[in-house]
């Protein structure tokens, strides 16, 4: 993962709403939700739940899908695997690898 993409990633969830949407889809897994659930879930406008997928999206922390009337939204857990990756890559490098 390039430094620019995980500062990107980082910057998505460095918001509290967007932190609680990204780890409720964690949980739920490859099903994922719909956008409406999601607004009702957290009780905030389809507009406002809206801005805040997207932002999760561009950073590449979500996909979507489109299942009949629906937008589904899930977790992309291979671009999180790289973030974590990325964030572990040098752990303990300089204690000999020894954490």
């Amino acid at each position: 993962m390039k430094t620019n993409d995980a500062v990107k990633a980082l910057g998505a969830l460095a918001q509290e709403s967007r932190l609680d949407i990204f780890r409720l889809l964690v949980r739920k897994g490859a099903t994922g939700m719909a956008a409406g659930e999601l607004s009702d879930h957290f009780s905030m406008p389809p507009a406002t739940m809206s801005f805040h997928l997207k932002e999760l999206s561009n950073a590449g922390l979500i996909a979507s899908r489109r299942e009949s009337r629906s937008i589904i939204y899930a977790a992309n857990y291979g671009h999180m695997q790289e973030l974590l990756g990325f964030l572990m890559e040098n752990c303990c490098a300089d204690n000999g690898g020894k954490c």
